[in-house]
């Protein structure tokens, strides 16, 4: 089976893009495992389903799968690249669109400068919602790692985040904790991780492990996720310059009630044909 498809990337986070709409695309989770193979595949941390929507409200249909070869429910880094493929790929002419996810309904818009800006809709606290094990919401919480106690603040931007502070983005054990937090029971669908370096409150440096990925170059959400936390703990303004391995993203947040929106580029890297 062959398909055609395009590699792009958002801030160093890297995607395979199919467009669904004008071909089938039925894969199962080997074969996107494959895909996001850096050796034996095309090389990605996630691939993006671009399909036709199924709602009346909504323009498309967006479908991210991991590394892994699991589907997710969220990719910020990856709506922006969604939007400027469907508008480069003339599949519509507006440059402010509305997509169906499995968390709802996103709005990214392509912006005068060639940078895309995503409503990436309403953080959730709730601990049911996040999904998180907790008796009630609270600003941040102590999980058991190690059997050492890890500060962490847990929300949701669509998929779960757990987000911590640490002095030194640099020398933080994002490898080793990342993926202990990741698995960690308290989160019954696993959970993206970040870690959080404050530089002032208009700045901070992050480093993301992503479930099923593992530690990528940026992630969109996780951004979200990190200035969220920060300005519910009195540690950030209400738009903040995010650095990443990747590049920088730009984040607002007006409070809770308000939508999060993430402003970053996105780039096509070439296009392709693949016998799978």
């Amino acid at each position: 089976m062959k398909l055609n498809f395009t590699k792009m990337q958002g801030a160093g986070n890297d995607f395979v893009v199919f467009d669904g709409v004008n071909q089938h695309i039925d894969l199962s989770p080997a074969q996107y495992q494959l895909l996001a193979d850096r050796h034996f595949g095309v090389g990605c941390d996630q691939i993006l389903l671009v399909q036709a929507a199924t709602r009346p409200d909504a323009d498309f249909r967006y479908r991210i799968f991991n590394a892994d070869g699991g589907e997710v429910q969220q990719c910020g880094n990856g709506a922006r690249c969604f939007a400027r493929f469907v508008h480069d790929k003339g599949l519509t002419s507006k440059r402010e669109i509305r997509v169906e996810t499995a968390s709802g309904i996103i709005v990214p818009k392509l912006e005068d400068d060639g940078r895309v800006t995503v409503d990436m809709g309403l953080p959730r606290f709730e601990p049911g919602e996040i999904p998180f094990v907790a008796p009630e919401r609270a600003l941040t919480y102590v999980i058991e790692v190690n059997g050492e106690p890890i500060e962490i603040s847990a929300l949701s931007m669509g998929n779960p985040h757990a987000v911590r502070l640490v002095c030194e983005t640099d020398s933080a054990p994002v490898a080793a904790l990342g993926a202990k937090i990741e698995h960690h029971p308290d989160f019954p669908e696993r959970v993206n991780v970040g870690f959080m370096q404050v530089l002032h409150q208009g700045a901070i440096r992050l480093r993301v492990f992503e479930r099923g990925s593992g530690e990528t170059l940026a992630c969109g959400t996780g951004a979200c996720a990190a200035v969220v936390a920060g300005i519910e703990r009195g540690l950030l303004g209400h738009r903040v310059n995010v650095e990443m391995q990747g590049g920088s993203l730009v984040i607002a947040w007006a409070g809770e009630g308000e939508s999060v929106f993430l402003t970053g580029p996105a780039e096509t890297v070439f296009e392709g044909e693949i016998d799978i």
